[in-house]
């Protein structure tokens, strides 16, 4: 295989990777954490916004193919560029090598995180219910796992927000990119203190 096909097709992978995080992957990221602040307004709130989702008609099927089969290339294909790649001092500045370097290393983390997470929860064989997720995380050790693991994703997916924009035209300039870090890293802090806000809700009511 020519250096020019190689190229080409790994250039094809990263973009379809960058897409798979945003669209739809991200998107559900933050459907999920919604769905998960209705435990702030009680759990017949939760429990209402969980059954809406679980009447989806072909719940199964679009969960496979729109959620876990691009979560999966997403997930997979991050290891391979977390440890593939390095760094590149000489065009990047300090910082956004420094934000590089978060980025493979919450992108890890994440993906760790998700497989233990589907495992306690959507193949646990218990019913998705307030009172399941507030057993769960009512545990320290789950409760500061779910923390770590809410803190991780929103900043991976930030980030890669981010990047997304850069690497897909939408923010060319210096300047745009600069706002877009700004406004990115605000929405980081609001998306993970939503998660964290609604983890403590589950926690402190019963």
């Amino acid at each position: 295989m020519s250096t020019v096909t190689a190229n080409h097709r790994d250039f094809l992978f990263r973009r379809l990777h960058t897409l798979a995080g945003v669209v739809p992957v991200g998107l559900f990221l933050i459907e999920h954490f919604f769905t998960n602040a209705t435990a702030t307004e009680g759990p017949a709130a939760f429990n209402n916004a969980v059954n809406t989702i679980q009447h989806i008609p072909y719940l199964h099927v679009v969960e496979f193919v729109f959620i876990f089969l691009p979560l999966i290339y997403h997930g997979v294909y991050g290891l391979y560029v977390a440890f593939t790649s390095g760094y590149n001092a000489q065009q990047y500045s300090w910082l956004r090598n420094r934000m590089f370097a978060l980025q493979r290393i919450t992108g890890v983390i994440t993906f760790i995180f998700i497989v233990y997470h589907l495992w306690t929860t959507r193949f646990s064989g218990h019913e998705p219910n307030f009172n399941f997720v507030h057993t769960l995380v009512s545990d320290p050790i789950n409760f500061w796992i779910m923390v770590i693991g809410v803190v991780a994703s929103t900043f991976h997916f930030s980030n890669g927000l981010w990047s997304f924009m850069v690497h897909w035209g939408i923010t060319v300039g210096p300047r745009a990119q600069r706002i877009s870090a700004v406004v990115l890293m605000v929405f980081f802090v609001l998306m993970a203190f939503v998660g964290i806000d609604s983890l403590i809700a589950f926690v402190q009511t019963a």
